[in-house]
């Protein structure tokens, strides 16, 4: 036990000084001029594609906020998902549609989607297409997508996401400014939580950024700091970088449609899917390259109630053990490098198991407690040290925060984090602990469980809709 805790916290440090580093280096350069790569020759056109479920009520301003991005040439694909509501009509009155009769190769990802019943095309916008097909799902949706694409990158875009005004811009950047001979196959960055802030139009006022007073919603803003700052950071500094946020992400159509495509049979199809294109680039013996910047590219609701954050971190966990269990060949497979000896042992031993680990060291205490044979002050200054330790690492997050980017700018938001983050290790760690380790229960009881309903709230985003949303 204690050999573990002992090359996680190594593991953990040493992914804090990668990216404090990095930062610490970047931080004096000159401020990035986006609008370069705007005018760029080299940035490719992109391909947008928004899945719609039961989305009537929003999808004509999203996608109206969409046709106004900040970005040279793109098109733009709405994949209605076999709405129940009036969610195709609604898309062919507001943007005056047709139906487009010539032929379309469906067949390109070598698996098959749900039926399409039909594809539109916008009098209005030349660059706007609307896919209708009978329901499969977020992922069946994305395929639906890539296939009636017709640029070398997409994005995949979940439809409550909130948007920085030079988003497109900042996933794009690295793909642009790629040396000769440096390809990179996707591209992803930093998601924030818009809790609280001030959103207009399906953007993000600069100066909008508030922090809720919500308490999970306040330890999910710290989460996303460390998973992001710290652990993206040095991930992708050493190409081990396994997750790019299904909330919105660039890829190479290219190199996903070797790979297949999404999987349609996994909650967690977005790290599935990284894992897939890591594996293809190594049995390819390509120097192909995932990347993060960490720059904030895009905002979304994080769950304000417990009941609600409790069945997103199951699912995750879930979709964590799908994704590992299809690809456990991986796992200290020489063939597969840093991938198969750092990224995928972290994963599994650190992520996947680590609730399992934890929880039978809580019981171990106090089983030992009862017999008597746990020596009490040993044991409470092991315990004083690791919730040190934890509520350090959760302010060295926030603090990396501050100094690279500065989102928030209230003096009351950054003590408020400060504190929160101090308080981790006694209340919010155990509970996403039991959490995730009942995820793992679900994962290995092989029963299906569905995505679940994602609760929004109308004060939060003006932009109805999310992947969550999709049945199944």
């Amino acid at each position: 036990m204690l050999a573990y805790i002992a090359a996680v916290l190594l593991f953990y440090t040493a992914l804090f000084a990668v990216s404090f580093r990095k930062l610490r280096r970047e931080r004096g350069l000159k401020p990035i001029r986006y609008g370069d790569v705007l005018q760029s020759a080299f940035a490719p056109p992109l391909t947008i594609i928004v899945p719609a479920y039961n989305e009537e009520t929003g999808i004509v301003s999203s996608v109206r906020s969409l046709l106004g991005i900040n970005y040279r040439e793109f098109e733009l694909v709405v994949v209605n998902d076999g709405s129940r509501d009036s969610t195709l009509e609604t898309m062919i009155a507001a943007f005056d549609m047709r139906e487009v009769r010539h032929k379309i190769n469906w067949t390109r990802l070598g698996r098959p989607t749900m039926p399409i019943r039909a594809v539109y095309y916008s009098l209005r916008h030349p660059n706007l297409f609307l896919i209708d097909k009978e329901n499969g799902g977020k992922a069946d949706a994305l395929n639906a997508g890539i296939q009636l694409s017709r640029y070398p990158y997409f994005v995949s875009l979940d439809g409550d996401t909130v948007l920085d005004p030079d988003a497109f811009l900042k996933v794009m950047k690295p793909i642009v400014e790629a040396k000769p001979g440096e390809d990179i196959i996707a591209s992803g960055g930093s998601v924030g939580i818009a809790n609280g802030s001030d959103i207009a139009s399906g953007y993000l006022r600069e100066d909008g950024v508030r922090l809720s007073r919500n308490p999970f919603v306040v330890m999910q803003v710290i989460e996303y700091f460390r998973a992001f700052l710290m652990g993206r950071i040095g991930m992708s500094r050493l190409n081990l970088l396994l997750i790019v946020s299904g909330a919105f992400g660039v890829f190479r159509k290219d190199w996903v449609i070797e790979a297949g495509g999404y999987e349609t049979n996994t909650v967690g199809e977005d790290m599935e899917l990284i894992v897939r294109l890591h594996r293809l680039v190594k049995e390819r013996k390509s120097k192909a390259r995932i990347v993060y910047v960490p720059d904030p590219v895009c905002w979304t609701e994080a769950p304000e109630t417990a009941n609600v954050l409790y069945r997103q971190r199951t699912r995750w966990h879930r979709g964590l053990y799908e994704c590992l269990r299809a690809h456990r060949a991986m796992l200290f497979n020489p063939r597969y490098g840093g991938i198969g000896f750092v990224a995928m042992p972290y994963y599994v031993f650190v992520e996947l198991l680590g609730p399992l680990i934890e929880l039978l060291g809580y019981v171990l205490v106090a089983w030992g407690l009862w017999l008597g044979d746990v020596n009490v002050r040993y044991a409470a200054l092991l315990a004083a040290c690791m919730a040190l330790y934890g509520s350090l690492l959760s302010m060295g997050a926030v603090l990396l925060e501050e100094w690279g980017f500065r989102k928030y700018k209230r003096p009351a938001d950054l003590n408020r984090l400060f504190v929160f983050a101090m308080t981790e290790s006694f209340w919010y760690r155990p509970l996403m602990t039991v959490w995730r380790f009942w995820g793992l229960v679900q994962a290995l009881g092989r029963k299906k469980h569905g995505w679940g309903d994602m609760t929004r709230s109308a004060s939060v985003l003006n932009r109805p809709g999310s992947g969550n949303d999709f049945p199944g």
